[in-house]
């Protein structure tokens, strides 16, 4: 097996063929068995310990089922159970002997597109359900297009409950081209959308390849999942390292800015400017522990020293002075969606929180909302409430260093906090 040595990993030499962690929500309409997949999933993984298994067939017995409920190993709320529908976004995980996985259950129902939101703002692919025998419903659409929204590029359409239709070949394919139809119209270029028939609760093309369904000839879904590439690291682009935490130990000249170094690469040597204040220096240590690094990239938590007394301060960023400083911004446009019942106030501040800067921060203007119906905005009766998506102006206190979400999800991206209840009232991507 190739092997080769990764910069900045202390030495570590890892193997060139880890596909390493790929997060991925399942998502669609309501009843679309996205909960049963992703038992499914964990079930013939063998993932699940003895005794989970145990308490699933006890709890299957006690509904009178002659099968696992395998939906009851993500709806772990009580009002989940009885209303047999998914409301909170449930998190599992499992591996295979090529890859380690991360899933997201979003809720189905309109009222909880908050939820979804949150569940799609970390995934790298969308798993797409469709029942076979409803086809692409209005929220399989909605989904679809918060997915894209929030950043994804992989969507796996998979057509579940094939069992219900006699494994037919041809209801597979007028689904697919009535999605195929749609999404041409709703989504960029860059999406790569992916289809696939399966039977979640039967477990065909799930883990294993199906025998009922020989016309298909194209990967499983845990296949498409190993391959799938998670979403890369911005090595590529400039430095930003926003600093989390001072480390100035009592007694002792030592000072050390922490933080995750969200985009680029940074180097001992490296002539650095610290933003906002605009202060310059340079580096002359990384670290991750006890290991030294010469170099750091995107991803890695390091703790960087300066080879002058600076005010540097959490929420201050540390950028590389030969790529230029980056404009700060004091006025944003950004989508936003409302998590709140306390409706939107242009009248009132919030604190908005990007990276680990916090500022206080007005939205100046509501341009538009996104009818959850047609999917197009408008802007006609722009009040916002709970669930709503926006396109809003922005004023801050202070200014930011902040990039567009389309180019770093993690300086593209912000929260914004009611001050009076400390409650997070929206979620952000900024244009």
């Amino acid at each position: 097996m190739k092997r080769e040595l990764i910069p900045g990993l202390g030495g570590a030499v890892v193997d060139a063929d880890d596909r390493g962690v790929l997060r991925f929500l399942t998502c669609g309409s309501v009843d679309d068995g996205k909960s049963t997949l992703i038992g499914r999933l964990l079930y013939d993984t063998k993932t699940l310990l003895s005794d989970t298994i145990a308490t699933l067939e006890k709890t299957s017995a006690k509904r009178g089922l002659s099968a696992l409920d395998l939906s009851l190993l993500t709806d772990g709320l009580v009002a989940e159970r009885e209303q047999g529908i998914t409301i909170d976004v449930a998190y599992r995980y499992f591996a295979t002997a090529r890859r380690k996985f991360i899933i997201a259950d979003a809720p189905g129902h309109e009222q909880y597109t908050r939820n979804m939101v949150t569940a799609a703002s970390t995934a790298d692919v969308a798993v797409l359900l469709v029942d076979a025998r409803r086809g692409v419903l209005p929220q399989t659409k909605r989904h679809a297009t918060l997915a894209t929204l929030l950043g994804i590029r992989q969507l796996i359409v998979a057509v579940n409950k094939m069992d219900l239709v006699g494994f037919a070949r041809e209801r597979f394919e007028a689904i697919r081209a009535d999605f195929q139809a749609w999404i041409a119209n709703h989504a960029d270029a860059t999406v790569d959308v992916r289809y696939l028939p399966i039977s979640a609760l039967e477990g065909d093309n799930v883990v294993d390849r199906s025998g009922q369904l020989d016309w298909y000839t194209g990967p499983t879904l845990v296949e498409l999942l190993e391959q799938a590439p998670s979403e890369q690291l911005n090595i590529e682009s400039a430095a930003r390292l926003p600093v989390q935490w001072v480390c100035r130990p009592a007694q002792s000249d030592f000072r050390g800015y922490a933080g995750r170094l969200e985009a680029g690469t940074l180097a001992v040597g490296d002539d650095v400017i610290v933003l906002p204040g605009g202060l310059r220096s340079r580096v002359t240590r990384i670290a991750i522990g006890e290991a030294e690094l010469q170099l750091a990239v995107a991803g890695q938590s390091v703790m960087v020293s300066l080879a002058d007394e600076r005010d540097v301060s959490r929420g201050d960023t540390i950028v590389r002075a030969d790529e230029g400083a980056p404009a700060l911004r004091q006025q944003l446009g950004a989508t936003l969606c409302w998590l709140s019942a306390t409706p939107l106030s242009t009248a009132r501040s919030y604190v908005l929180h990007h990276t680990t800067r916090g500022v206080k921060a007005r939205v100046a203007a509501v341009d538009a909302r996104l009818d959850i119906h047609s999917l197009a905005w408008g802007t006609d009766g722009l009040a916002v409430g709970l669930n709503d998506i926006v396109r809003v102006q922005l004023k801050t206190q202070q200014p930011l260093v902040a990039d567009s979400y389309r180019a770093n999800r993690d300086t593209g991206s912000f929260i914004l906090v009611d001050e009076a209840t400390n409650d997070t009232v929206a979620a952000g991507l900024i244009d």
